[in-house]
Order: structure tokens, then C-alpha cells, then sequence
């Protein structure tokens, strides 16, 4: 039984890295022959391909995608975790119809204020920047509502009162008792958004018009000429750009599964 058990997770693990594999495999390639047929075996044109990408400013758009995925995780655990606590923890007037405005916004498409969001940006001064790309996810409403679940079904209301007694203030409670106590949701939300804004696309395209301030996936639609697309130099360029994301959820993989558990444990 354990033999089968050990099997069929060697199968599934073969399989979800099977697409990692062809697309280490594709940026070997020279571009036409890639799609002469599956490519399993390497091929000759790794270095050219690598050329390519790294006689464009990669290591800048590297930097440039590495700033904006760890602010926007610093950003977005912050202000999910302090709504999280209010709403969870106090009880203030009109906090039930707070709750319900965030699980409606929940429901709205990003796509639906988009415009709205650019234009905001631009009368800030921030087109053109790094900075609606970050600041999006000081208002995410996914991230408010699973730090409410995690932090009233993790955090008992007992021991904050404790505290209080004891002459505890809000600040020192919030940091000595409920952060320690929240550590997986935590680890969960920054992962999350390490994630998705490290493989944002939409946004950085209609927001970024320079070169210098482009993150990853745009610049990578970007290589090749212009009647010629190179997929060998962005297969290579998608190969690199996989590794922060591969080392943040082997690092953040444990206490993500063990976030998203305890956050569903209750509702």
C-alpha cells in the first residue's frame, strides 16, 4: 500500500514538473525549431539564447519585478492583517456591513475598475512608476477576509482580555500575542502575493510605457525583433524568471498548507 501511495506521488510529481522540463528544453533551441516537434532532448543554441536576453536590461527588469513582488507582500500582509484584527477583535458600528463590503468587492473583477485605478494613479503623479503596481494591494479585499477568518478562529478573544487586564496595550498585544499566534496566515498571504505579483501582467502593461520600469512577464513579451519573435530567448528568460518563485514556495510551502488549513477549518 505504501509502495502504491509512494507511486502514484512520484507520477503526479513527474508530471507537474514535465512542463518545467520542456520549457528548460525549449530555451535550448534556436526559435524555428521548436516547433518541429516536442523537444525532450537539449539542443545547441543555449548560449546564443542567453546572449540575447542578457544584452537587453534583464538584471534591471529583475530587480524591477524582485522590488515590486516584495513590497506588494510587505504591503498587502500589513493592511490585510490590521483590518483582519479590527474587524475580528472589535466590535465597532457598522461592522457587519464592513464585512459584507469586503466580500462584495470580492466579487468584482479587477478588470472592472482598471481604468478607474489608472486614472487615479496618473493625478497622483505615479504613472509611468513601480507604484500602481504596488499599491494595489493596499486595498485587497481576498486578503482582508482570510486574515478575518484566520485571526477570529486562531486568536482567543480570552487571552487578549488577559492581556488587558495585565495593563497590555493594543500595540503589545497586536505584536506579542496575535502576531506569533498568526505566523502560518501570515506566511500564507505573503506568499500569495510573491505570487500573483510576480507573475502580473495586465497591470505593469497598461500602467509602465518605459522600458526601464517594465517587470518580468512584460518584458519577456517583449524579446525578439520586429518581425521576428524569439521564444528560445524567452523560454530562457521564463526559465530564470521561475526561480524566486520555485525557492519562495519551497521555503513558504509548509506553513502555506498549514495556513490555508487552519484559515478552513472554520467559517
Amino acid at each position: 500500500m505504501k509502495l502504491i501511495k509512494w507511486l502514484f506521488i512520484g507520477l503526479v510529481t513527474i508530471v507537474s514538473l514535465f512542463p518545467f522540463y520542456v520549457m528548460i528544453m525549449m530555451s535550448t533551441y534556436y526559435s524555428e525549431n521548436i516547433f518541429k516537434g516536442l523537444p525532450l532532448l537539449p539542443s545547441n543554441y543555449l548560449f546564443e539564447n542567453l546572449q540575447t536576453v542578457f544584452k537587453t536590461n534583464f538584471f534591471r527588469v529583475y530587480a524591477n519585478s524582485l522590488t515590486v513582488s516584495i513590497c506588494s507582500s510587505l504591503l498587502g500582509v500589513t493592511t490585510s492583517t490590521l483590518i483582519g484584527y479590527a474587524v475580528a477583535k472589535f466590535d465597532f458600528k457598522l461592522k457587519r456591513h464592513l464585512n459584507y463590503f469586503i466580500i462584495i468587492t470580492m466579487m468584482i473583477p479587477a478588470q472592472v475598475g482598471l481604468i478607474g485605478y489608472i486614472i487615479e494613479m496618473r493625478t497622483l503623479g505615479f504613472g509611468n512608476t513601480l507604484m500602481p503596481v504596488i499599491l494595489t494591494w493596499s486595498a485587497w479585499s481576498f486578503g482582508a477576509f482570510f486574515m478575518i477568518q484566520f485571526i477570529r478562529d486562531t486568536v482567543p478573544s480570552e487571552v487578549m482580555e488577559c492581556a488587558r487586564i495585565d495593563g497590555a496595550s493594543e500595540p503589545r498585544i497586536l505584536g506579542g500575542i496575535v502576531l506569533p499566534l498568526i505566523k502560518p496566515g501570515i506566511s500564507t498571504l505573503s506568499t500569495l502575493v510573491f505570487l500573483w505579483s510576480w507573475n502580473n501582467y495586465l497591470l505593469p502593461l497598461v500602467t509602465i510605457n518605459n522600458s526601464k520600469w517594465f517587470t518580468l512577464p512584460v518584458f519577456i513579451s517583449t524579446l525578439g525583433i520586429v518581425h521576428r519573435t524569439d521564444y528560445g530567448a524567452r523560454m530562457a528568460a521564463l526559465a530564470m524568471a521561475t526561480l524566486p518563485v520555485l525557492i519562495v514556495f519551497m521555503l513558504g510551502s509548509r506553513t502555506f498548507i498549514k495556513g490555508i488549513t487552519a484559515g478552513a477549518v472554520k467559517g
